[in-house]
Parts: structure tokens; C-alpha cells; sequence
């Protein structure tokens, strides 16, 4: 996440959605005064022990809420990027085998140990989306703009414009190279990404197939 008091935004860095490359350009924008926390490449915390204690830079907007108080908060225009949960979902697999070839090999097998066999319902990557910017109903959205990776220069081109900083072509960080994640499905794993992130899939707009 990044808070800039400078311009008045909140970056919620939503994981698996191409967070290191926007991060890496909204730090050239970053003044003095401004936070930032993330885990991975750099380490980077935010002022307060309780949210600094947590390892990773993903945190949700209800969490950094009252640390900033409700005039800033709602002055601040906050922001995120969401992807396709099913694509997504693809991509949460094979960071979290990457270093071998289980995924390239087994891949549905994969699929279904994390969504049947073992699901790591703590781990921030894995939970929806929506989980880190929804307010305390987890009806209601608190972005104010919803960049997306399928639009990704797009989308940071449309959020520079409103929080007035210069865009600039967005780098390509930590990605990694897959089949379209549509081959990667049976209609049994369709139905179970489809239960488990139907949050995402409402909030967002997503089906398998894209956006609708």
C-alpha cells in the first residue's frame, strides 16, 4: 500500500495484479512525508506498530482507515487494480509452485489442492480481491477508481490523470510466462473459482470469459 499525503491518494496493492510495476512508478511521484509498505524487492513500513508488524505490503483500506482519520481518508482518492479471478487464480498457482514444474505438469491437479484439498484460507494472496477494499459490510465498495490488469496501461493512464501526476508506460515486474488461463479449466473447476470468488465476480464485472 502507498499513502501520499503529497497528491491525496491510497494505492490498496491488491496481490496478483501487477502491484510491483504501479508501485515502482508512483514512487518516482512520492514526496517527502509520503509511506509506503511492501516486503518484496524492498522493505518499506508504515508508521503504526500495528499495521507494520504485518510482513507484507497488501493491506486493506479498512485496516489504514483510522490511522488516517475520516477527513483524510474520504479526501484521499483511493485506488486499486483487480484482474479476472479466474485468470487470477491461474497465476496464484503457479507463483506458489514456482521453482519446480508441478504446475507445468499437473496443473488442474494443482488447482484442485487449493481449492479442495488444502486451501490456504489465510494466505493474502489467496483470498478475493474484494476482501482488502470492501468497508465493514463487505458490500460497499471505499475505492474511488478500479484500475484493471487487462487494461493495465489504460487504467494507470485514466488514474494519473485524476490524481494529477504525469503517467508514464508501466514496467513489467514479477510476471511470469502462462497458456491463456481459460485452457487451464474443466467445468468442475469453473464452478468451484466460480463459489469460492463470486464477490470478486459480482463487484467487478468478470464471468470466465472476461468482462461482461
Amino acid at each position: 500500500m502507498i499513502v501520499s499525503h503529497r497528491h491525496q491518494f491510497i494505492f490498496a496493492a491488491v496481490p496478483k495484479t501487477g502491484t510491483h510495476a504501479v508501485r515502482q512508478a508512483l514512487r518516482e511521484q512520492m514526496g517527502e512525508g509520503d509511506l509506503e509498505q511492501v516486503g518484496l524487492f524492498v522493505d518499506r513500513r508504515f508508521p503504526w506498530e500495528e499495521l507494520a508488524g504485518i510482513r507484507h505490503g497488501h493491506l486493506s483500506l479498512r485496516q489504514v482507515r483510522p490511522h488516517l482519520g475520516e477527513a483524510a481518508f474520504g479526501a484521499y482518492v483511493k485506488f486499486a487494480f483487480v484482474r479476472n479471478p479466474f485468470d487470477r487464480f491461474v497465476s496464484y498457482c503457479a507463483f506458489m509452485l514456482r521453482g519446480g514444474d508441478l504446475f507445468q505438469r499437473r496443473p488442474q491437479d494443482m488447482m484442485r489442492h487449493f481449492l479442495f484439498g488444502a486451501p490456504p484460507e489465510d494466505h493474502v494472496l489467496f483470498q478475493p480481491q474484494a476482501s482488502l477494499l470492501v468497508d465493514e459490510d463487505g458490500r460497499s465498495l471505499l475505492t474511488d477508481m478500479v484500475g484493471r490488469v487487462e487494461d493495465m496501461q489504460g487504467s494507470y493512464d485514466a488514474i494519473c490523470a485524476r490524481i494529477g501526476i504525469p503517467s508514464r508506460p508501466l514496467d513489467r515486474v514479477n510476471g511470469s510466462r502462462r497458456a491463456d488461463y481459460r485452457r487451464y479449466y474443466d467445468p468442475a473447476l469453473v464452478d468451484a473459482v466460480a463459489a469460492r470468488y463470486v464477490q470478486d465476480l459480482d463487484l467487478f464485472g468478470y464471468d470466465f470469459e472476461g468482462l461482461r
